[in-house]
C-alpha cells in the first residue's frame, strides 16, 4: 500500500495524523482556558466529556491517531538514519538552513510522549477511567468516583505541587518546538511547498504553537500561584 510502502506515503500519514492531533490540542487548550474563567463551567465540560459513548469513541480515535503518529515517526526516523548510513557520523557542522527542532524531532517527540503519559496519570486515570470502570461494574472508590467530573479539583491538586509545575512546563517547551516544526512541515508534505506559502506556514506555525502552549502554561502557572496564595 502506497501510504506504508513509500517514504512519501509515510510522510503523508505523519502529516494527516499530526494535523488531526493539532486540532485536538486546539480544543483541549480552549477547554482548559475555561478553568481560568469558571470552575463550574469547566466541570460542566468535564462531566459532558465523561464516560459517555461519544467521548469514549473520541478517546479511542484519538489514541489510534497518536499511536499511528508515533509508529510512523519512528519508522521514518529509522529509514532516514539507514539511508544516511555512516555519513551522519562524518557531519561536524549542521547546515544553517536546518532548524534545531528539525534535527531533534525524535527527542522532542519522546519528551512529549512522556508528558502525555504524565497527563494521563494525573487526569484521565482519575476522571474518565473511574467512570468507565464503574459503568462496567468494576469497583471504584467512592471518593474517586465522586471527584471524577471535578476537573478543577484535579487541576488544583496537580499544580499545587511545584515538581509537576516544572515537569509540565518542560513538557510544554518541548511541545512548542515540536509543533513549530511539525505544523509547517506537514503542510509542505501535503503540497504547500512553494517559497511564498512555506514562509507563511512557518509564521503561522510559530504564532499558533505559541498561543496553544501559552494557553496550557497559563493554567499551570495561575493555579500554582493560587495554591501559593492559599498557603499564605
Amino acid at each position: 500500500m502506497w501510504l506504508s510502502n513509500s517514504s512519501v506515503g509515510r510522510k503523508v500519514v505523519m502529516s494527516i495524523t499530526g494535523i488531526a492531533l493539532v486540532l485536538f490540542l486546539t480544543f483541549h487548550a480552549a477547554m482548559h482556558l475555561v478553568a481560568l474563567i469558571s470552575a463550574e463551567g469547566y466541570n460542566m465540560v468535564c462531566e459532558f466529556l465523561g464516560a459517555n459513548w461519544y467521548a469514549l469513541v473520541a478517546t479511542v480515535g484519538l489514541a489510534a491517531l497518536f499511536i499511528i503518529h508515533i509508529i510512523y515517526a519512528f519508522w521514518l526516523t529509522m529509514q532516514n538514519r539507514k539511508a544516511r548510513g555512516s555519513e551522519r557520523y562524518a557531519v561536524v557542522e549542521k547546515p544553517k538552513t536546518v532548524e534545531w527542532a528539525s534535527q531533534n524531532m525524535l527527542v522532542l517527540g519522546l519528551v512529549v510522549i512522556v508528558g502525555i503519559g504524565l497527563h494521563l496519570v494525573n487526569f484521565w486515570s482519575k476522571m474518565q477511567l473511574p467512570e468507565l470502570m464503574h459503568n462496567m461494574g468494576m469497583y471504584v472508590d467512592t471518593g474517586t468516583l465522586a471527584n471524577a467530573a471535578n476537573g478543577v479539583y484535579h487541576i488544583q491538586n496537580t499544580f499545587s505541587n511545584p515538581v509537576y509545575v516544572v515537569l509540565y512546563l518542560i513538557w510544554l517547551g518541548a511541545l512548542w518546538f515540536h509543533l513549530t516544526h511539525g505544523f509547517w512541515s506537514s503542510m509542505q508534505t501535503l503540497g504547500w511547498n512553494n517559497k511564498i506559502w512555506i514562509n507563511r506556514w512557518k509564521c503561522i506555525s510559530n504564532i499558533y504553537s505559541t498561543i496553544v502552549v501559552v494557553c496550557f502554561a497559563l493554567v499551570v502557572v495561575v493555579f500554582y500561584a493560587q495554591s501559593l496564595c492559599g498557603a499564605c
